[in-house]
């Protein structure tokens, strides 16, 4: 297989809502240095990816909104690469439009779909494993999702269930659970047959367009329209922007991989870890001796445990006597909140969105 038919396409478009008020509408989470690293998001992304990807062959698909942001923190990218959304309509148009892109430069192309906010620990164990589902997808005709082995009941992520055994580590996937009860989350991890749904997607162009004609023809019938009118790369702007907020809003998920029985799963174990919300934020941050997360912040903590700490540069806390809180603020917001209750972001952000309008969010 040739290396020069593997492409990537980072999702880069969303407003990473559960990190309010860290993540806002103008500056979502996907182009925050979290750690202090020196990178976004993003841009760990890209460079993990362009290790073994060329760098023309790295799409990133976001909004409108982030044009400038995308291209000032990946200028490497021509502008052909970054593909922009005019609304948010979910994952499964995003895959279908890129699809269709990737196919008209390259028809014989496999891609692997990515979120713009993982971690991987253990980069060149995820070199290998993409590169298995490449090799694997570039000789058949199925869809494989990337599941990692759980190592806790997380109620936070989707599971599959995997059935009889493929090839090596590639099962044929039975079902998919989204987001399940602390119970059924402990009995998935005990049983030894579900893994968590990584987000991570590996297929061919073809492939998936196929399967998007077959169950999501609402989404791919712009496509069509546009084939018969000598589309190019050229009038492609204009064809998203008249077809795309037609598309309905719904995953990639939902909308495919549970209604499809060509899916099949790649197990992995490489240090993944999903940035959906600050509890995930958490579990992967470094800790104080206290348990505590004081992210780029000054802060004096007298007996306090457990708790996110995350400050601009310009201010100091002092906390006492706080366990398991979150202490977050980003420009005019700042939040206190049980930690259990960071799960509960979005509805801060409705509330405020209904009550007190955009400037806060």
């Amino acid at each position: 297989m040739s290396s020069g038919n593997n492409y990537c396409v980072i999702m880069a478009g969303g407003t990473g809502s559960r990190f309010w008020p860290y993540s806002r509408k103008k500056f979502p989470k996907q182009f925050i240095d979290f750690f202090g690293t020196g990178y976004s998001l993003l841009q760990q992304t890209f460079y993990r990816f362009e290790k073994f990807i060329p760098k023309e062959n790295i799409i990133v698909v976001t909004n409108v909104t982030y044009a400038d942001i995308v291209k000032k923190q990946l200028p490497q990218l021509s502008e052909n690469n970054i593909l922009l959304e005019p609304t948010r309509r979910n994952t499964a148009p995003c895959v279908a439009w890129a699809a269709f892109h990737i196919r008209l430069m390259n028809p014989e192309a496999n891609m692997v779909v990515t979120p713009a906010d993982q971690l991987i620990m253990r980069e060149d164990e995820f070199r290998e494993a993409m590169l298995q589902g490449l090799d694997f997808v570039s000789c058949s005709d199925k869809l494989l999702t990337v599941g990692i082995t759980p190592n806790r009941p997380e109620t936070a992520f989707g599971y599959i269930q995997v059935d009889e055994e493929h090839e090596g580590n590639v099962y044929k996937v039975k079902s998919f659970t989204e987001k399940p009860e602390p119970d059924f989350a402990k009995f998935f991890v005990e049983s030894g047959e579900f893994y968590w749904n990584s987000g991570l997607f590996i297929w061919n162009v073809n492939t998936i367009l196929e399967a998007m004609n077959k169950l999501l023809p609402e989404i791919t019938s712009f496509m069509e329209i546009a084939r018969t009118d000598h589309f190019t790369r050229e009038n492609e702007r204009k064809f998203v922007d008249t077809y795309f907020p037609s598309c309905p809003n719904i995953s990639i998920d939902y909308g495919i991989l549970e209604k499809s029985d060509n899916v099949y799963v790649l197990t992995g174990n490489f240090g993944w870890s999903d940035l959906g919300n600050w509890n995930t934020f958490y579990e992967v941050s470094p800790k104080d001796k206290e348990q505590n997360v004081v992210i780029n912040s000054r802060a004096l903590l007298y007996n306090c445990h457990n708790n996110i700490v995350m400050l601009p540069a310009n201010k100091l806390v002092v906390m006492k006597d706080l366990d398991d809180y979150l202490v977050a603020e980003e420009d005019n917001v700042l939040v206190i909140c049980k930690k259990e209750d960071a799960t509960g972001i979005r509805q801060f952000v409705n509330d405020v969105q209904v009550k007190l309008g955009e400037d806060y969010l």
